[in-house]
């Protein structure tokens, strides 16, 4: 049995319905800003500003936790997440818009901290896998979900940003009924020296394993929607191609984690890069390749993360989680700062086609890292 197993259903049972939030505004954010004339490398900048806003999140959530606990920045992240999507109604301007998207990125940002850290705290050695899997499972459910509801809802702003809103209110409620505990050696933890951890092989692999995902992941979310709808796809065409690169990253994460523990972290991530590769090469071929290439490339760009991350906390003491956790989710907001900006300026002046040829790149520069410091 999970440790701490109400308070975790409670803490993953929010969870589930701000990703959905969040899932759904990630892709009609781009949308609305392609729908309304606004040019791709302003969309990209937007997007970028929502992961430069998870760095800061990231940066200042520790503080925050121990001024105020798990419960109380859990609930502060959903007020703020929902205060930043009402503000979308109330123009169209991509100043205003990369502001708001910024806010909306600190949210997330002390989210994943928040529920990331506090697992970490409540498992054991034996059961922190387990605790960091049911997480992940329940993130990109909540992900799949969210594109998926853009099928049925109408996508009008005026409709779709109060339904946000009251999800990130409801997923205040869950905490209400099961308090987390509080976070008492969260102190300790950052007076953890970062050199030494940086020193280690696993934590650097890790670091540079989420700095790259960051770049896959923050890419896929900003640009691939521009990507289909200048394809000339619709709306709910748009959500279901979302939906199926996301669930095959969901069916990924159980059988790529358990071959990551059989047969080496390092020989996983390896393959991961080469799929990515692979796949986004696939996009640019003929509409047949279109599934298979997106099953492949969820599948392989969603489980970079988890098995990054696990490789880095792999030598880990206990006071040093969190602070070890915050250094990945910060390499993985570098990354995800870096890819949209970077792949729209891209496409803007060239073409559409540098999107898969951005991310192909990204996963190739992987490998010779994994490759000067081999795994054990």
């Amino acid at each position: 049995m999970l440790p701490f197993s109400r308070s975790i259903a409670c803490l993953l049972a929010g969870l589930l319905l701000m990703t959905v939030a969040l899932a759904m505004m990630n892709t009609m954010v781009p949308l609305w800003l392609s729908g309304a004339g606004v040019a791709t490398s302003t969309a990209g900048y937007v997007g970028a500003l929502f992961f430069c806003g998870t760095l800061a999140g990231t940066v200042s959530a520790g503080r925050l936790i121990r001024l105020f606990g798990f419960n109380g920045c859990y609930q502060a992240a959903c007020m703020l997440c929902a205060f930043s999507s009402a503000g979308l109604l109330l123009g169209l301007d991509g100043c205003s818009w990369g502001a708001l998207r910024f806010l909306s990125g600190v949210s997330s940002a002390w989210i994943w901290v928040v529920v990331e850290s506090a697992l970490l705290r409540a498992g054991s050695v034996k059961s922190r896998g387990s605790l960091l899997a049911a997480y992940m499972m329940v993130y990109y459910v909540g992900t799949v979900l969210g594109q998926l509801a853009l099928g049925v809802l109408d996508d009008e702003m005026a409709v779709m940003v109060p339904g946000v809103c009251v999800l990130c209110v409801a997923g205040m409620v869950p905490l209400f009924v099961a308090r987390m505990p509080e976070a008492e050696d969260a102190e300790a933890g950052v007076r953890v020296a970062l050199g030494p951890l940086l020193r280690r092989r696993s934590a650097m692999l890790g670091v540079a394993g989420c700095a790259i995902s960051g770049v896959v992941l923050g890419t896929l979310y900003t640009l691939m929607p521009v990507f289909l709808a200048h394809k000339g796809m619709s709306v709910p065409d748009v959500g279901f191609w979302m939906a199926l690169l996301i669930g095959a990253g969901v069916a990924g994460q159980w059988p790529l984690g358990r071959l990551a523990d059989g047969y080496g972290r390092g020989l996983v991530l390896r393959g991961l890069s080469v799929m990515i590769a692979a796949a986004c090469m696939g996009l640019l071929g003929g509409d047949w390749l279109l599934a298979p290439s997106f099953v492949v490339l969820g599948a392989a760009g969603f489980s970079l993360y988890p098995i990054a991350m696990a490789w880095g906390c792999s030598d880990a003491a206990r006071d040093e989680l969190v602070v070890m956790n915050q250094l990945l989710l910060l390499s993985f907001s570098v990354g995800s700062l870096v890819g949209p900006a970077v792949t729209s300026s891209l496409m803007q002046c060239f073409s559409d086609d540098w999107m898969p040829l951005a991310l192909a790149l990204a996963a190739c520069l992987y490998l010779p890292v994994l490759q000067v410091r081999r795994s054990k």
